[in-house]
């Protein structure tokens, strides 16, 4: 039975919330997770959802952040049966002429690849390589007090859009192609400022410490906090729904690992009017539209780089990739869709049975979005793996209703705890001097609506948590 008065109770048991608790715990803190769900992990969690044996990851899947993650590789999760599993190749980014961009370990490598492109590459890449830590350091958290600022001045090109850096840097289509895929991770046009700073971000990690899966499924991470928290005398209390504060047992600290218009729901009635409205007007981005396939063989991809690596994107040139993200933020569907694919069984064939594979593919779409995208996804896998259907054993589809029922956090299909526009860019959830901290006393969020933002890091739970020792748990 978890304690009557724990010292912190913590909302939610994705990455943040069991970061957030694993930090308060570390610190010698009584500590209590309640979780909706009847397993926790959020957006971090693995099933059988085509055919049995074929492990699938329902949201978060390839972990570059979480490889790089200062929070995760302080903790000792491998002791708790964490393993990375590494592709060949980190990433691959192919293209119509057959051949491929790609984003290997070796800066040099890449450069190679990239041929007349390579060294305007080595010379936007090659500094951040150098101190990659302090950067992402700096990088991965809130904008004050600033940290690293030394290694985050390299970082000014960050600032900038895809496209300029793309369109002024490079002079051919594999390298600005290999860009704009990484940056439209931000689910932004490439035409907004710090849409290149998400690209270089992580094609930096991609050199640094590659691009890798958990093996046996992104589950393993959070399976290997869970653990670790309980080692530290810590409990997650799952099939508990917290509707109100009402439903929390009384503790110095409680920390939120939902996004900002769930807070207000839940505790709105105990904030002022102003502060509730606050949260309230809190905007979400774009959603996801993902499909899962069991394979009888690998895919068929005709750039053959595509086939050792465990990431594609699929979107063709920049100008195509800006076009579909674009029609996105204004609320269309773009008939060639940027696609996010993961291939597991490359790095990790545990995942399917022996010479089968699993296939991971996402495209972005306006925000609580009905439309089915399969048609249009499939069409830019035929582009670049033509002949791919006939290997198709079982297909599952999920619409962001889907992803919002099963992950709460995930409003109208929006995995990234909001949206990265305007002020929201740089300033989440809203301007305070200390972002986790919300107006009512001893009450923080410690989700992916707060710095650093999306991805499976933990830094800020971690953040959220300091915050709370600092003030409510010294």
């Amino acid at each position: 039975m978890p304690p009557a008065a724990p010292d912190a109770v913590v909302v939610g048991a994705g990455p943040n919330g069991l970061a957030a608790a694993v930090t308060l715990a570390a610190a010698g803190r009584s500590v209590v997770v309640y979780e909706a769900a009847a397993t926790p992990g959020g957006g971090c969690r693995s099933a059988e959802l085509t055919l049995p044996g074929y492990v699938h990851d329902v949201c978060a899947s390839v972990h570059p952040l979480g490889a790089a993650s200062p929070f995760l590789r302080s903790l000792p999760l491998a002791d708790h049966g964490l393993e990375w599993a590494h592709p060949e190749i980190p990433l691959a980014h192919p293209l119509d002429d057959g051949s491929a961009a790609v984003l290997q370990r070796s800066l040099d490598a890449t450069a190679a690849g990239l041929g007349a492109d390579g060294a305007a590459w080595r010379r936007l890449v090659g500094p951040l390589l150098q101190r990659w830590e302090p950067l992402l350091d700096g990088l991965l958290g809130p904008l004050l007090p600033p940290r690293a600022p030394f290694a985050m001045a390299r970082f000014l090109p960050g600032a900038r859009s895809a496209r300029a850096v793309a369109e002024h840097r490079f002079r051919g289509e594999a390298a600005r192609a290999l860009l704009a895929g990484c940056a439209a991770h931000a689910c932004l046009p490439l035409s907004h400022p710090f849409t290149a700073g998400l690209g270089l971000v992580l094609a930096v990690t991609g050199h640094a410490v590659g691009w890798p899966v958990a093996r046996g499924g992104s589950q393993r991470i959070v399976d290997a906090l869970v653990a670790h928290l309980a080692a530290l005398g810590g409990e997650v209390v799952c099939g508990h729904e917290v509707r109100s504060l009402a439903d929390l047992p009384p503790a110095r600290a409680t920390l939120f690992d939902v996004t900002p218009r769930q807070l207000a729901r839940i505790a709105g009635d105990r904030m002022a009017p102003r502060a509730r409205r606050r949260l309230e007007r809190y905007r979400y981005g774009p959603g996801v539209f993902k499909l899962d396939y069991a394979l009888a063989g690998p895919v068929p991809w005709t750039a053959g780089a595509c086939r050792r690596a465990a990431t594609i994107h699929l979107g063709g040139t920049l100008a195509e990739i800006g076009h579909a993200e674009a029609e996105v933020t204004a609320g269309r569907h773009p008939d060639r869709p940027y696609v996010l694919a993961a291939q597991q069984v490359v790095a990790d064939p545990s995942r399917a049975p022996a010479g089968h594979h699993t296939l991971w593919v996402y495209c972005h779409v306006p925000n609580g979005s009905t439309v089915d995208m399969t048609e249009p996804v499939e069409r830019q896998l035929d582009r670049f793996a033509p002949g791919w259907r006939d290997l198709v054993l079982a297909r599952r589809a999920t619409t962001p209703a889907d992803l919002e029922a099963y992950n709460a956090n995930d409003v109208g299909g929006d995995i990234a705890g909001g949206g990265l526009d305007g002020m929201q860019a740089v300033v989440r959830p809203a301007p305070r001097l200390d972002p986790y901290r919300t107006a009512l006393p001893g009450v923080y969020l410690c989700s992916s609506s707060t710095p650093p933002g999306a991805g499976v890091h933990g830094r800020s739970g971690w953040f959220a948590a300091r915050a709370a020792l600092r003030r409510e748990l010294r």
